[in-house]
């Protein structure tokens, strides 16, 4: 759809994005839901109408700014229910993981509530092109002059030619020990044990249990 929009719109990726000053006047549209979307809402409100388009994955409920979701929620959200509950190892954790690997995380820094309080309206997904503008899901035209992609991010295994990888290109592994394929080893990818594994605490886990592996592997 980036190729169909008329080219006098400006669109970047949001991994692009360093200030508002790249941007023309006019409404800005964010394609994606996550947390990127919503903090550059949150900016951008200052100086445009913005739209934000994409899934509500909802947020944590709770104000991470405050003294007691700073000192307590947050310890309690990242170190407990990320790191030990919602893990591979619990019904709830493997219930959980493929919504999370397919449709993203909840928002965390900024939430639904705060990008209202500054007028970012969230709109249904972006379906296709009319004219060179963006359309919605319930058919509405979006007449903007900006648009930021805020898709996230896939990882490239092109350059892995081993048959490790299911249908949707994803690594078929246990707490990522390839299946079938001794001496490959992935960490950092999202929830590989559990939701904390593309967190730094997450990948230090699943880290120390693939040095482990390895040690085994060696004496035996």
């Amino acid at each position: 759809m980036a190729q169909q929009l008329d080219p006098a719109i400006t669109q970047l990726h949001s991994s692009l994005y360093k200030n508002p000053s790249q941007l023309k006047p006019g409404p800005v549209l964010l394609v994606g839901g996550g947390n990127s979307g919503a903090e550059l809402g949150a900016e951008l409100s200052k100086t445009h109408k913005v739209y934000m388009a994409g899934r509500d994955n909802g947020s944590v409920p709770f104000e991470i700014r405050s003294w007691l979701g700073r000192n307590v929620l947050v310890r309690l959200l990242m170190r407990i229910v990320f790191h030990r509950i919602l893990t591979m190892s619990t019904p709830i954790g493997r219930k959980v993981q493929p919504i999370i690997v397919s449709k993203g995380g909840p928002l965390i820094r900024t939430k639904n509530s705060d990008l209202a309080k500054v007028g970012v309206e969230r709109t249904g997904k972006v379906t296709s092109v009319q004219n060179g503008l963006p359309v919605l899901e319930d058919g509405r035209v979006l007449e903007v002059t900006n648009v930021i992609w805020c898709t996230g991010y896939h990882p490239s295994h092109d350059w892995l030619d081993l048959p490790v990888f299911d249908a949707e290109n994803r690594p078929k592994h246990d707490r990522g020990v390839a299946h079938g394929e001794e001496g490959l080893y992935f960490v950092g990818l999202p929830f590989l044990y559990a939701m904390s594994s593309a967190m730094i605490h997450g990948v230090s886990r699943d880290a120390e249990h693939v040095v482990k592996v390895l040690g085994k592997r060696q004496q035996g």
